[in-house]
């Protein structure tokens, strides 16, 4: 089920990002490596959960987090008019959940909210050094934009896609309370 996520989610959200650290690192991935930036991460997590950004999929145990964040104008300019699109952030989806499409789905779903809003753009920005990263997110029907590398960040590889791709129309994924909710 897909649901907003609450603050009682806040354990369950750090064990997807410690899980996914341990994997990006087993794969020779230097994402997330520094456990000193835990705690800042989970103060932005709170934030975002309190605004209402933050959903999380659960089927007996939390499969996946996405939060539908404000641009980040470290990386988007004015000239690309931030209004404009929705931003997934913070999209982590659980080992367990491999081979499912999860993660795909929950940029359909992002699309989805884009369209509801009348945006035309899905955007996210990602590693600088996370190819196989950036690799899927490009099978997920993303344009690279360009490449930001603002000294303080090693995020800063953007794309987008139209609010209007569904790459997985057979298996969407909906807010609470809808008869197509499933995982």
């Amino acid at each position: 089920m897909l649901r907003l996520a609450t603050t009682a989610d806040v354990d369950a959200l750090m064990g997807l990002r410690v899980e996914a650290e341990g994997w990006l690192a087993a794969a020779g991935i230097d994402q997330w490596r520094n456990p000193e930036t835990r705690g800042p991460a989970l103060a932005k997590w709170m934030t975002d959960i309190e605004a209402g950004r933050t959903w999380v999929v659960e089927d007996q145990s939390l499969l996946a987090t996405v939060t539908l964040a404000p641009a980040d104008m470290d990386f988007w300019k004015p000239s690309d008019f931030p209004d404009s699109a929705v931003y997934v952030a913070k999209l982590i989806t659980t080992r367990a959940a491999k081979g499912s499409s999860l993660g795909g789905r929950l940029l359909d779903w992002a699309g989805s909210q884009a369209r509801a809003q009348d945006k035309p753009w899905v955007r996210l920005d990602c590693w600088r050094d996370n190819q196989a990263l950036q690799k899927f997110y490009l099978g997920e029907g993303f344009e690279h934009v360009r490449t930001e590398a603002p000294g303080h960040r090693l995020s800063g590889w953007l794309g987008q896609r139209s609010a209007s791709v569904v790459r997985h129309p057979g298996a969407l994924l909906t807010a609470p309370n809808s008869p197509e909710t499933k995982w």
